[in-house]
């Protein structure tokens, strides 16, 4: 359950009003609540300007779960996930100069979204991702050799979205998608 604001009669704030659009969607996407609720909520949540209005707009939402984090860290050799393992919402992988091999192709993916972390100053990277991923790499920054990724033409939709983040050194990240 929401708690009251200390003035419900102050004024939100555009991130007030961010967040609360951000929290509807993620409910929607959950299954929390129909597209119809969203619409209807969302239309209010834009339209209201009160932090009163806000928290009975809000009301009756589920509790917000955290997102689930894992880190994988080693200061040389391999990192290695195949098979089938169970993929955390957000996972950071730290390696000094090791190497690191992510293979989501038979993984366990709960999550319509995946955000991995990457810091390898001087490893390298190789990720295969399943067949029908979303692979946005937009916020990785490498210092030597841009990552080597081809994005599939034709790709099914209903396939999990793939963040790539983080700082690459001296190494070099391979992204590929699955066969099957």
């Amino acid at each position: 359950m929401t708690s009251l604001p200390e003035d419900p009669f102050a004024l939100i704030s555009e991130d007030d009003r961010d967040a609360a659009v951000n929290r509807l969607q993620e409910a929607y996407a959950q299954g929390d609540i129909s597209h119809q609720e969203m619409d209807e909520r969302l239309h209010r949540v834009l339209t209201l300007t009160t932090q009163g209005d806000l928290v009975s707009a809000m009301a009756s939402l589920p509790v917000e779960k955290p997102p689930t984090t894992s880190t994988i860290a080693t200061a040389g050799g391999w990192i290695r996930r195949r098979g089938a393992w169970r993929v955390p919402r957000i996972l950071k992988v730290e390696s000094a100069y090791g190497k690191v091999n992510l293979d989501l192709s038979r993984a366990v993916i709960e999550h319509p979204v995946v955000d991995i972390e990457l810091q390898l100053p001087y490893g390298r990277a190789r990720i295969t991702v399943p067949r029908d991923a979303i692979v946005d790499i937009e916020d990785l920054h490498s210092g030597w050799k841009d990552p080597r990724y081809k994005p599939r033409r034709r790709s099914r939709s209903g396939g999990p979205r793939i963040r790539i983040s983080g700082a690459m050194g001296y190494g070099r990240l391979r992204i590929r998608h699955a066969w099957r």
